[in-house]
């Protein structure tokens, strides 16, 4: 019983970092980007860095949504299979 709770925990914290993986590393790409762009013009402004950050997730998110979607019901259903497993 309890290794099937630890296995259902596990298999839920990789779907939550697969799920999270493709929007943080375009953040982190962008703003890169935009940090290399601010150091060589030396511009400084606040906006600069998180408008762009904000459309590339954006933009990520909703390409990337229909196979979050698929991600997220196959779990969804892993679990309700595993509903009488954890009734005996």
């Amino acid at each position: 019983m309890q290794s099937e709770i630890i296995a259902l925990a596990v298999a839920a914290l990789k779907l939550a970092l697969l799920l999270s993986l493709p929007a943080l590393l375009v953040g982190m790409i962008v703003g890169l980007i935009v940090s290399i762009f601010q150091a060589t013009t030396q511009i400084n402004e606040m906006t600069l860095s998180f408008v762009p950050k904000i459309i590339a997730i954006a933009v990520v998110l909703i390409l990337t949504l229909p196979w979050m979607m698929n991600e997220m019901i196959d779990f969804t259903k892993y679990v309700f299979s595993l509903i009488p497993t954890f009734l005996r």
